[in-house]
């Protein structure tokens, strides 16, 4: 098994059936945007290849414009980008925004103690379309939510060699918030909250010692080059927020039929986008080597210090979704959220991890199926 498949350890997948189109009729052209980068996974698989299967399948019917990077928002604009209507459908990482979308950080303080992401994609999905407390939130900021992300495990790219605690004090880490950015600190670094579209001008320049992010990006956004060495340091996973965010009113305007198609091509979305997330993030570590960039396992204290946190994280996340995020049901969310992460967990156990249609399927049965699409967010 390879390096960050010993990381996530085990899950599965599973695809989609067959969907006849619908019939042809006047065009329904919107705007989806991601603000990552054309070659990323988040939108080359859960952006430009989720819209052609949305012309597809709608006959022609709805046919989305796919925007990338920050032409038109910001990182931190697309909540807003998607409530003012100024595109139709996007990806918005709730990180960004902690203070509007507390249920979904709230729930995100558990992505240190993950490693699945297989695991998580679906079973974020299912909670964010299923939990009350969570589609209050989506319906009050202005979003109908349509599916989820899910990064692998992030690791440390670094300008010096960090295998240690020794080596790690002081050092400048981009984190994106949350619980890891504590951990930075216990372990005796000093956490940078910057978007990840920062990360390379950031190592460039030295304002940064290292980068936690996700093993794909050493070639998709070239960290290689600025960055020479990687510690397979298992930091954590991202999945707060929407990977299709929907306007409401755009959402209420269309068809039950056409909600229907946009949910079915979510739920492909989401099974192709992690299967080819996880094994680019496998091929570009191997890549980068190849370039002579370095790797290396953890050191034992280092290693140590994350699972102790995690420990920690995990005591006090009811204490944090309560006393950080304003949540009057912490427990009741967190018990609910873990409870759907068993769920998927057990769905998965025995499914073949790369056949996306298989997954997709799983996902359909036990995610859309029970989602009306002729009343799903709309008032």
């Amino acid at each position: 098994m390879t390096a960050i498949r010993n990381i996530i350890k085990g899950a599965g997948i599973a695809g989609i059936a067959a969907l006849a189109p619908l019939a042809a009729s006047a065009e329904t052209n919107f705007i989806a945007n991601s603000f990552y980068g054309a070659e990323t996974p988040f939108t080359k698989w859960g952006y430009v290849d989720w819209a052609e299967n949305v012309k597809e399948m709608s006959g022609g019917e709805l046919v989305p414009e796919v925007f990338t990077g920050s032409v038109l928002l910001a990182p931190r604009a697309n909540l807003q980008g998607i409530r003012d209507n100024v595109v139709q459908v996007a990806h918005h990482a709730a990180v960004y925004t902690p203070s509007e979308l507390p249920v979904a950080n709230a729930v995100q303080e558990l992505g240190f103690n993950y490693s699945d992401p297989l695991v998580a994609i679906f079973a974020v999905a299912d909670f964010s379309m299923h939990n009350e407390t969570q589609l209050a939130e989506w319906k009050d900021k202005g979003v109908v939510y349509l599916g989820a992300y899910a990064t692998p495990p992030y690791l440390l790219f670094c300008r010096e060699p960090i295998r240690n605690l020794a080596e790690l004090k002081g050092k400048r880490i981009r984190t994106a918030g949350s619980t890891v950015s504590l951990w930075v600190e216990a372990a005796g670094g000093i956490p940078v909250n910057v978007p990840s579209s920062e990360m390379y001008t950031g190592l460039e320049r030295g304002t940064l010692d290292c980068a936690s992010n996700a093993g794909n990006d050493l070639i998709d956004r070239s960290l290689w080059e600025v960055a020479e060495h990687t510690t397979l340091l298992p930091t954590g996973m991202y999945w707060s927020g929407p990977q299709w965010g929907v306007n409401p009113g755009f959402w209420a305007s269309l068809t039950p039929e056409q909600r229907k198609v946009m949910m079915d091509a979510s739920a492909l979305g989401m099974a192709r986008m992690n299967v080819n997330y996880i094994q680019r993030a496998e091929d570009a570590l191997v890549e980068a080597q190849e370039k002579g960039h370095t790797v290396y396992e953890p050191e034992d204290d280092l290693m140590q210090s994350i699972l102790d946190y995690r420990e920690k994280a995990l005591a006090d996340v009811v204490k944090t979704a309560e006393e950080k995020y304003g949540l009057s049901n912490g427990q009741e969310v967190i018990d609910d959220f873990r409870a759907t992460w068993d769920k998927w967990e057990a769905l998965l156990a025995d499914v073949d991890r790369t056949d996306p249609d298989a997954l997709a399927e799983i996902a359909m049965r036990e995610i859309y199926a029970d989602i009306d699409p002729a009343t799903y967010g709309v008032e």
